[in-house]
């Protein structure tokens, strides 16, 4: 019997989620960003109650790292990691543009020259994304973007790609091309679910010591770093 603990705070809605075999059982979720923080601990407490087990019960602990919030992808990292630490679990990092990819190509039908583009906003024109085929392997490794008309083009004239996430319908204002279509993701725990337990199969596991947020772009501070407190 395997139990996983799943974490997402990286974007708008954070999730916490109770696994046992591959099957979710439980979840929790926020979407009041803000409010994320304050959100993942009591929520991750209300799992275990209501499973009726004890977080030494869990077999892993997997986190979606990033892309996303720089804030929500700390807050669920921190509490990934603690808890890993404290109860020496081992920790399973969660790609966000593979979760929505996993999501995009389970609710649409495929064939060999469809690929998959996930886009997370990163505001402004900008999205962090990468491209992928209906098998999950890269075509494009995740990077950030600035979206302008010409984007993709080469792609686009072999392969149907569908374009989905939170930072598609800026994508969608700019392209009109005939094999680029708008897919809504409605089922993003179940793609973490499988995501996490594939993982958990496999022992693909990383060192908590190691373990830090995909920001894909650098973080920049607004504080005035001459300020002391």
């Amino acid at each position: 019997m395997s139990w996983i603990l799943n974490i997402d705070t990286s974007l708008e809605t954070a999730t916490a989620m109770l696994a046992k075999d591959g099957m979710i059982m439980c979840s929790r979720e926020n979407k009041n960003q803000k409010d994320h923080a304050s959100f993942l601990e009591p929520a991750i407490l209300s799992l275990v109650k209501e499973a009726g087990i004890l977080l030494a019960d869990l077999s892993a602990i997997a986190v979606v790292y990033g892309p996303g919030s720089y804030t929500g992808l700390r807050v669920g990292m921190a509490s990934a990691k603690g808890l890993c630490y404290a109860l020496n679990k081992p920790l399973i990092l969660l790609n966000n543009l593979e979760i929505l990819s996993i999501a995009a190509i389970n609710e649409t039908t495929a064939d060999s020259s469809s690929l998959y583009c996930p886009m997370i906003d990163a505001r402004r024109m900008e999205v962090y994304t990468a491209v992928y085929d209906e098998k999950l392997n890269v075509i494009i490794d995740p990077y950030a973007l600035i979206l302008e008309p010409g984007s993709y083009s080469d792609l686009l004239i072999k392969n149907s790609i569908s374009f989905f996430g939170n930072g598609s319908d800026k994508w969608k204002t700019l392209c009109s091309h005939k094999n680029a279509r708008f897919v809504s993701i409605s089922n993003k725990d179940a793609a973490i679910n499988q995501l996490s337990t594939q993982k958990l199969v496999q022992q693909s596991f990383t060192s908590i010591a190691y373990a830090e947020p995909l920001y894909i772009k650098e973080f920049y501070s607004t504080q005035n770093p001459s300020k002391t407190v």
